[in-house]
C-alpha cells in the first residue's frame, strides 16, 4: 500500500457538527424553520448534489442563490469566532504517514475554496501533495470519480491506497473507485450494507497508525 487518501469534512475536520448549527441558520433564514438535518441527508456529497437534495426536501420552493449566501454568511461570522476544530490524531497520523513516506491526497465533496480555507488554517495543507474538490469532478460521491482523479494525480493504482471515509456515500466512492475503504465513523454508524465493503472501522484517526503498522509488518 502506497497512498491513503482523505476525506476532510467529519474526518480531518469536526464539521460536520457546524453544518447542523449553518443549516438550522440557513433554514430560519429561508422561512422553513431549522433545517440542520439537512446536514445528515447530505453527508458526503457536493454542493451541487446538496442543493438539489434541498430543492426535492423543501418541493422547490427555496431560493438556492439565496440558500448559499446565508451559508457563506455563517460560515464568515464562525471563522471570525472559532478556530476550525481538528479531529483527534490528524497530526499525528498526518506526520507518520510523511516519514513513512505515504503519498497523501485530499478527496472532498467540499467546493475548493472552503478544503483550502480549512487547510490553510489548520497547516496541514503541506501534507498533501494531491487535493481533488466537489467542484473539479462531474459526479458526486458515492460515484468513484473523486477517488479515481485522486488516485490518478498521485500516480497510484486505486487498489494500492487507503481511502479515510466518515460517511456512507463516501466510503462508497472509495469502494467503487477500487481503495481500500477505513471508516472513522462521526456521526453516522455503518449499516450492514456498508460494513460489507470497508476494509476496517476505527474510532479515530490515532488508530489508523497501528492499523498501518500492522499491516507493515505483514508485508
Amino acid at each position: 500500500m502506497n497512498a491513503v487518501i482523505f476525506d476532510m469534512d467529519g474526518l480531518m475536520f469536526d464539521t460536520e457538527k457546524i453544518f447542523i448549527q449553518a443549516w438550522d441558520f440557513v433554514g430560519e433564514k429561508l422561512g422553513v424553520g431549522k433545517a440542520g438535518f439537512m446536514a445528515l441527508k447530505t453527508l458526503g456529497v457536493n454542493l451541487k448534489t446538496a442543493e438539489k437534495m434541498w430543492l426535492d426536501e423543501f418541493d422547490n420552493k427555496i431560493d438556492i442563490n439565496k440558500l448559499r449566501d446565508y451559508t457563506i454568511e455563517f460560515f464568515e461570522a464562525y471563522s471570525l469566532n472559532n478556530k476550525l476544530p481538528v479531529k483527534k490524531g490528524l497530526y499525528n497520523l498526518l506526520n507518520y504517514l510523511q516519514k513513512m513516506n505515504y503519498k497523501l491526497a485530499v478527496a472532498s465533496s467540499s467546493p475548493q475554496k472552503l478544503v483550502l480555507d480549512n487547510l490553510n488554517s489548520t497547516d496541514t495543507k503541506k501534507y498533501f501533495s494531491a487535493i481533488i474538490c466537489g467542484d473539479m469532478v462531474e459526479k458526486s460521491k458515492p460515484e468513484p470519480d473523486i477517488y479515481l482523479e485522486a488516485c490518478n494525480a498521485l500516480g497510484e493504482n486505486p487498489s494500492n491506497c487507503y481511502a479515510l471515509e466518515d460517511s456512507k456515500n463516501g466510503l462508497f466512492s472509495a469502494y467503487n473507485a477500487g481503495c481500500k475503504a477505513i471508516m472513522i465513523p462521526d456521526l453516522w454508524q455503518p449499516d450492514n450494507e456498508t460494513l460489507q465493503i470497508i476494509t476496517a472501522k476505527l474510532n479515530d484517526l490515532d488508530e489508523v497508525i497501528n492499523f498501518l503498522k500492522v499491516g507493515e509488518n505483514l508485508e
